[in-house]
């Protein structure tokens, strides 16, 4: 391959910083509007010079903030091993089993993907509402788990296609079992691909926010991304301390994602490029 001249490089640099400083202007203004005191909340300035922790110590006492990152940490992890577990055993019963009919579930599930959130939120209200599911962490989770599912398909069954036979057939002489070659041989290979489902999937369940709307209408099982509209009438004429409620809600996915992005995006060059 032709190695890449400095000017090229720095260029490339500067379009990415470009890029990356732009991408970062609305998190930036969200958490400084959080630190700015009421003379200076609708300021147009990007950054102002006074700051204030007044606004987050407002925020965290409010009693119901804590109930609804205790709903969001509920259901977004209980999401995330549902999904783990339906992909896991869909994939390995389609890659590796070849069970009758397999391509054709395949097709079904991932058409899923074509389906906009919009289009399938009145059916699911209305089917939560005649299973007495509605206000209930088991009529967010089920939803939630179920369109994960085709994404982390796609992504586990590509994993798993890679893998030679050989590793499973020297398992089964060795006694093991279709489920001990899974969780014993298949699992650990596909271990990064398995980390990109799950951090994909905790972000889109903590984020979500219009089933949760939907959903729970009732204070005590409400999320943290209904938070804003339930503080939105004493907040009203107060931006700094909505804005702090907002970066509350975003520090934990972009912690999380800060800390894993290397295996977020090794397990995704494994699972999506190679399969």
């Amino acid at each position: 391959m032709p190695r890449t001249s400095a000017g090229a490089r720095l260029a490339a640099y500067l379009v990415l910083g470009i890029a990356a400083a732009i991408s970062l202007v609305p998190t930036i203004y969200m958490f400084d509007i959080s630190l700015r005191d009421a003379t200076d909340s609708f300021s147009p300035l990007l950054i102002v010079p006074r700051v204030t922790f007044a606004n987050w110590v407002a925020v965290l006492a409010q009693g119901n903030l804590t109930g609804f990152f205790v709903s969001s940490a509920l259901v977004s992890v209980v999401t995330v091993a549902l999904t783990l577990a339906c992909v896991i055993g869909l994939s390995y019963a389609i890659s590796r089993l070849k069970i009758r009919g397999g391509q054709v579930i395949l097709l079904l599930v991932v058409s899923a993907l074509l389906l906009p959130l919009a289009s399938l939120l009145i059916p699911i209200a209305k089917l939560l509402e005649l299973l007495g599911l509605t206000n209930n962490y088991l009529g967010l989770i089920g939803p939630e788990t179920a369109l994960g599912i085709p994404f982390g398909t796609v992504i586990v069954k590509a994993a798993m296609d890679d893998i030679p036979m050989a590793l499973e057939e020297a398992a089964r002489i060795d006694g093991a079992g279709s489920f001990a070659v899974l969780m014993r041989v298949v699992v650990p290979l596909i271990s990064p691909s398995l980390i990109v489902v799950a951090i994909w999937q905790f972000l889109y369940s903590w984020n979500e926010f219009f089933l949760a709307l939907v959903i729970m209408t009732k204070d005590a099982v409400k999320t943290l991304p209904l938070a804003p509209l339930y503080y939105q009438g004493p907040f009203m004429t107060d931006p700094g301390k909505l804005f702090a409620i907002l970066t509350l809600i975003a520090i934990v996915p972009m912690a999380a994602y800060v800390v894993l992005q290397r295996w977020f995006v090794a397990g995704l060059m494994e699972g999506g490029v190679k399969g």
